[in-house]
């Protein structure tokens, strides 16, 4: 069974979105990157992992994507493919927490599968 715990927002100003959403919601930072696309800060409430995301070159506010744990990528990969998504691309290390699979729903919706999860899921 898949599970909702991955959601991504893209925000211009990481230490204020990171401050706003720790503050308020009392939720913990558990990591933070910088990649060739932009820069991420990642909070948690122990169950669902929020990414902020600062993206390169776009100046787009609010919900990027979400993501999905479930026990066999390739087998809901397929399932994905059948109902008409399509795979996107990978990120991260395979068997590594924030690994994922990224695809494409029928309307172009991005969304992610993983096996391992997101920093800060404690209750997969």
């Amino acid at each position: 069974m898949a599970k909702l715990r991955h959601i991504a927002l893209s925000v211009q100003n990481l230490e204020a979105a990171s401050r706003f959403y720790q503050e308020v919601f009392g939720l913990e930072k558990v990591g933070e990157e910088t990649l060739e696309s932009g820069s991420g800060v990642y909070l948690t409430d122990g169950v669902v992992n929020l990414a902020l995301l600062k993206l390169k070159g776009t100046d787009f506010v609010g919900t990027h994507h979400f993501g999905f744990i479930v026990d066999d990528t390739d087998a809901m990969g397929e399932r994905i493919k059948g109902a008409g998504g399509e795979f996107f691309f990978s990120m991260g290390q395979s068997g590594r927490s924030n690994a994922e699979l990224k695809y494409k729903d029928p309307q172009g919706i991005v969304f992610d599968i993983s096996e391992t999860g997101w920093d800060g899921n404690t209750c997969i």
